[in-house]
């Protein structure tokens, strides 16, 4: 519950922001309010060389690109999924960590895409046109076809990615172009054992003694990428009191939702989803114990999990105190009562009431959404790849505009790469995975339902499973672009099992998909940007909108907090790590770790934490100097950081980060990777070794 008082005193709207607070776009950045409260000027050639120097990995992380050869910076477990690719029963990368020695031994990731921020465009005005007077299901279709227009116009290449950005919850929209580059190749990652030291106990916790980093490298045309813009690099890191900036990828804030948006969450979603987490994880831990190479193979699905417990935990905790939400409320009040008084508050005050009726309608649809029109009860790789097919063969037949929004030919590359993954697919997993989704299907929908009669017919969830996981061929990725290049007709006539079987459930997943769309996602789409209009009539562009897994940066220093009379030090050092090893997971250090402290200057800094606003999405942001140079990247936040989706607090919330300093001395005396320093720190001398 130490979340909730510093909730308690949070803004309740980005639009009054103070302190630190702020995920600001790039092209609203507050310089003037930067130099005011610091005295450190950046201009636009500083945010362009921090912004092009930053980079996103589609998949949902942070990164940075760090020296003139493509290298980049990203955290460990931003790349887990790439490492478990790549590993196999008799080699675990995750355990073992990973070293190119030679650019020959770089290893591509079956699935990575790095993307980087080239261009913003306001598309406002022709998203405005194109919805005018429409409202419900119109203004939806009409929306969605304009934006894939504009993103198709924009894409004049499979190296470009294409993105209509909603900022200020339809108050304005932006065309954020990207350059795409999807062969990215594994080079440095430490044990699993360093990258995460501590576990799931001092998971948003600090002090941390984590070196959560790793390096992979983007190639363009089959050679390394030779750019200008990079973070040239600091191996000494910041100082307390530094000033600091995090350039990175908030996935999601919820700073500016309604009441009655914020009442689903707290009453519906959020206790729905720790319910369902909670039960997968002690599912995945029986079958954790069913070997090692079960083990091996469902690490990081277990690891995610825990995470997402964790931070979940953290967001409801904010939304049940009472007094934090009467303040939420009171503040809406407070608006709404100024748009009474306004000619133009009408409609905002009807489209209040309109996201209420919509969001009752979530909570009576809610099961049918997950379970018929979402995935969660298909969990496993076969039946994505077998609706990507159906659905492929029948939306790249229509008109780019009226295909569902995630096959508009803008969208195609990012669907491909999933697709043609060589990564390796565990059959044992993926029965477990299928098993545990669809016995929750059963559960939810209930055994007298439509829908669960038509998925188990008269089969038990563990004998539909195994049927399909066991029967399918689409392990086979020749198989799977012969039917992708094939389309409708290939796809249609194929008689593999678990195709026949996504065939069969599409119809019913279409017709809820519509109805949500129809009745529940265009009335909030559009209510939102009705009253995203009145506010900015009402206050301007002066705050920050809320994140949506675009580039941001935020602003802070590198300091601590206090709790009461605990006073909570910026840093960690490497000799706190070795304190704090007990030899038992997850508090135990790798024997690489262990064999090289002689060498080690122990005083060195490990970890650190500064006032900068970071939500999940953030992992891999660098945090750069004023002069431009990279002194941190971020991998967590603190306790108080969970409650950062609703606000932000600058005495308690706080950015976790590895310091430079650490990852420089890891890489020299314990990992002897001579190679990537003398990348990152050109005409450096090498340590002697031992």
């Amino acid at each position: 519950m130490r979340i909730i008082v510093a909730l308690l005193v949070l803004c309740t709207a980005a639009t009054s922001a103070h302190a630190d607070e702020g995920m600001w776009t790039y092209n609203g950045f507050p310089k003037a309010k930067l130099e005011k409260k610091y005295g450190v000027k950046v201009d636009d050639a500083w945010l362009d060389h921090v912004r092009l120097s930053s980079a996103r990995l589609a998949q949902g992380c942070s990164a940075s690109f760090v020296s003139p050869n493509g290298l980049v910076l990203t955290n460990h477990h931003c790349v887990e999924s790439c490492l478990q690719d790549l590993s196999s029963a008799e080699k675990d990368y995750l355990a073992t960590g990973f070293q190119a020695k030679t650019a020959a031994d770089e290893v591509k990731c079956p699935v990575m895409e790095v993307n980087q921020l080239v261009e913003i465009t306001d598309v406002t005005a022709r998203l405005k046109k194109a919805t005018a007077g429409l409202t419900g299901q119109k203004f939806n279709d009409a929306q969605k076809a304009e934006s894939g227009r504009i993103e198709t116009e924009c894409q004049t290449s499979p190296a470009l990615r294409c993105n209509v950005v909603t900022l200020y919850h339809g108050g304005r929209y932006d065309l954020y172009r990207y350059r795409r580059y999807q062969d990215v190749r594994m080079v440095f990652a430490p044990e699993f054992a360093i990258a995460f030291f501590g576990g799931d106990p001092d998971n948003f916790m600090f002090p941390r003694y984590d070196l959560d980093m790793s390096l992979v490298r983007v190639y363009d045309d089959g050679k390394p990428l030779q750019s200008k813009d990079f973070l040239a690099w600091n191996p000494a890191g910041p100082s307390e009191g530094d000033v600091v900036f995090v350039s990175g990828h908030p996935g999601g804030t919820d700073r500016q939702l309604t009441m009655a948006e914020l009442q689903y969450q707290r009453d519906v979603q959020l206790p729905a989803t720790l319910m369902r987490l909670s039960e997968l994880r002690g599912a995945l831990t029986e079958f954790q114990n069913r070997g090692p190479e079960q083990k091996r193979v469902s690490n990081g699905l277990l690891f995610m999990v825990e995470n997402s417990l964790k931070a979940l935990k953290g967001e409801r905790e904010a939304l049940v105190d009472r007094d934090f939400f009467a303040q939420k409320a009171a503040a809406e009040a407070a608006f709404r009562k100024k748009l009474g008084g306004r000619k133009d508050g009408r409609a905002a005050l009807q489209a209040y009431a309109s996201i209420q009726q919509a969001e009752d309608l979530k909570r009576n649809v809610r099961d049918e959404v997950n379970y018929v029109m979402g995935p969660a009860g298909f969990m496993t790789s076969y039946f994505q790849f077998a609706r990507t097919l159906v659905r492929g063969a029948d939306e790249r037949q229509r008109k780019n505009e009226d295909r569902l929004e995630e096959y508009q030919e803008a969208k195609l590359p990012a669907v491909t790469q999933s697709l043609f993954s060589s990564a390796p697919i565990d059959d044992e997993f993926e029965i477990f995975k299928l098993t545990w989704s669809l016995t929750k299907l059963r559960e939810t929908l209930g055994p007298d339902h439509a829908f669960t009669k038509r998925v188990l017919g008269q089969e038990s969830p563990a004998e539909v499973a195994k049927r399909l996981v066991s029967g399918t061929k689409l392990r086979d990725l020749a198989l799977r672009k012969q039917l992708w290049e094939g389309g409708k007709a290939a796809v249609d006539a194929s008689q593999d099992p678990m195709i026949a079987f996504a065939r069969a459930v599409d119809p019913d997943a279409r017709a809820v998909r519509k109805m949500y769309e129809d009745e529940i996602e265009s009335v909030v789409k559009k209510g939102s940007e009705t009253i995203a209009q009145a506010r900015l009539a009402l206050e301007g562009t002066s705050g920050y909108p809320d994140a949506t897994f675009t580039l941001r940066l935020s602003y802070g220093t590198v300091k601590g907090w206090t709790e009461g009379k605990k006073v909570v030090p910026a840093f960690t050092t490497l000799e706190g790590a070795f304190a704090r090893d007990t030899g038992r997971a997850p508090f135990a250090l790798p024997k690489s770790w262990l064999d090289a402290k002689p060498r080690l200057d122990l005083q060195t800094r490990f970890d650190f934490a500064a006032t900068t606003d970071i939500i999940g999405g953030n992992s891999g942001s660098p945090v750069v100097a004023r002069d431009g140079r990279i002194v941190g990247l971020v991998f967590d936040g603190n306790i108080w950081s969970l409650g950062g989706k609703y606000g932000f607090d600058e005495k308690l919330n706080r950015t976790v980060a590895v310091d430079t300093a650490a990852i420089t001395e890891a890489l020299d005396k314990i990992y002897g990777a001579t190679r990537i320093l003398e990348e990152l720190i050109p005409r450096r001398k090498p340590h002697a070794a031992n």
